[in-house]
């Protein structure tokens, strides 16, 4: 009798990628969802001390992107590819790396806190919430089983609970009237949540126990350097103009910055949710069959641009709304900011939508010259533009280095395989709905909160005249309407 093929391999796994793609945006959204309860809360409650806040969770977030290595998504990929025993070699090396390497970015953070001035007890809020850090890489890593067996379900129900510890654990301080380094311990206690529920998912699917070889180390890192590197420059050049705004600009137009900003990394999370679940697809279709991995890799790039688009429109036309709701009328100048960090999505999923394919390819040095690019636009926009234009020209510098990354991404994918043809031609479809769908729904007027959503609409109404709906979308939607009419 032969034995049942891998889902990978088979034609379910796109629909099971797509499928999960959206469970994860879902379950993501769904904890945005809850984090509205928190934010406006932690926001009000801290005031200017937000900046401060939001400034260490950033030089946290900057220094583990430097030794985060890639493991995580270079873990995906090898989790895709090999099997048996080597697999489960590979797999526990990596758990002790990364245990490794985050302690490295502890001491590290808490360095450049203490050298920057924050002061004592935002040094402590740094060791603090890089242990938080390392509990949440911890939990990511274990992951890594769980989204290549494509049991979706299971790694949004860890990721959800997670982030309803991190809500409760919020509002209780925030009634206790907390401080700063209380807010910043709260990755602690979710991270070891987090951690023990996957951990019992994934028991019998890979190794739990970490492996502390550094003389097996070295294979590993030497194959994800060029990787890692990438991963730091992208964690850096999206956050590098809070870093310089804490030392340049007034704690003002910081706290504007910051509670634009909020919204985004909340947002800016969705493309690798909704594009990552196709990737051990990808590195598997790489290994096996070519045509297969341009073809993927054409609809998801195609996909990206118009999902992108929907999300940039949403944001537009809603952002008065969304900051009002986190910071109230006096960061109702944020609304402007926000406003022009959210064209930064379409970019987003572009380069999402590339780097993965690159990534399947072992093309991890093109990946890596793309981030360099963007973060060296980043660095130079944003000490030119603050110091004339504050919030609102971080907010450009932080767009402008994204679609850089976009469109160095886009290049470099189409150089290193050119059976891939990026459809280019979803752009100016894209531009037409998107535009329409703004017009139209400022012409008829109304609060954002339902102007926002019926831009959308009338966005996805314009794709689908122009003849560029995304099929699979329809076809997910058409079974989802053919299931609720059948009865139990």
């Amino acid at each position: 009798m032969s034995a049942e093929p891998d889902l990978l391999d088979s034609s379910a796994a796109g629909p099971a990628a797509l499928r999960g793609g959206a469970l994860r945006s879902g379950g993501y959204a769904l904890g945005a969802l809850l984090s509205l309860v928190s934010a406006p809360l932690l926001i009000r409650h801290l005031g200017e001390d937000f900046g401060r806040y939001v400034t260490v969770l950033s030089v946290v977030v900057v220094i583990a992107g430097f030794t985060e290595a890639g493991l995580n998504t270079i873990s995906l990929r090898e989790y895709s590819s090999l099997s048996g025993a080597e697999r489960d070699r590979v797999l526990a090396q990596a758990l002790g790396l990364r245990l490794a390497l985050s302690t490295a970015a502890i001491a590290v953070a808490m360095a450049f806190s203490a050298v920057a001035g924050y002061g004592s007890a935002l040094v402590l809020g740094t060791l603090l919430a890089g242990v938080g850090m390392l509990l949440n890489s911890l939990q990511l890593q274990l992951t890594v089983a769980l989204l290549g067996s494509l049991r979706f379900g299971l790694a949004t129900l860890t990721d959800l609970v997670r982030q309803v510890v991190t809500v409760a654990l919020l509002i209780a301080l925030v009634l206790a009237d907390a401080g700063v380094v209380a807010f910043l311990a709260i990755g602690i206690v979710a991270g070891l949540v987090g951690v023990g529920l996957t951990a019992g998912f994934v028991r019998g699917l890979l190794p739990l126990r970490p492996a502390f070889t550094p003389a097996a180390w070295w294979p590993l890192v030497r194959d994800t350097v060029p990787y890692a590197i990438a991963i730091a420059l992208n964690a850096a050049y999206f956050r590098v103009a809070i870093i310089v705004m804490s030392i340049t600009a007034t704690a003002t137009q910081t706290f504007y910055f910051s509670t634009s900003f909020r919204v985004i990394e909340v947002l800016i999370g969705i493309p690798g949710l909704v594009i990552g679940a196709a990737f051990p697809i990808l590195a598997r279709a790489v290994r096996d069959d070519r045509l297969r991995f341009a073809a993927a890799t054409e609809r998801i790039f195609e996909l990206g641009i118009l999902v992108g688009a929907a999300m940039a429109v949403a944001i537009g036309l809603g952002a008065g709304f969304a900051i009002d709701v986190l910071g109230g009328d006096r960061a109702a100048p944020a609304a402007d900011v926000l406003r022009i960090q959210g064209v930064a999505m379409v970019a987003t999923f572009v380069a999402v939508g590339c780097g993965y394919p690159l990534l399947s390819l072992r093309r991890t040095r093109e990946i890596m010259v793309a981030n360099a690019v963007a973060l060296a636009a980043a660095v130079a926009l944003t000490l030119a533009l603050v110091p004339a234009f504050a919030a609102q020209g971080a907010a450009v510098a932080a767009v402008t280095a994204e679609t850089a990354l976009a469109a160095v991404t886009a290049v470099l994918l189409s150089r290193a395989d050119p059976s891939v043809h990026l459809p280019l031609g979803v752009l100016p479809v894209a531009a037409v709905a998107a535009a329409v769908g703004v017009a139209l729904a400022l012409l008829v007027g109304g609060p954002e909160v339902v102007r926002a959503p019926l831009g959308v609409l009338v966005f996805g109404l314009v794709v689908k005249v122009l003849g560029r709906f995304p099929p699979e979308v329809g076809h997910a939607l058409a079974a989802r309407r053919g299931a609720a009419r059948t009865p139990a």
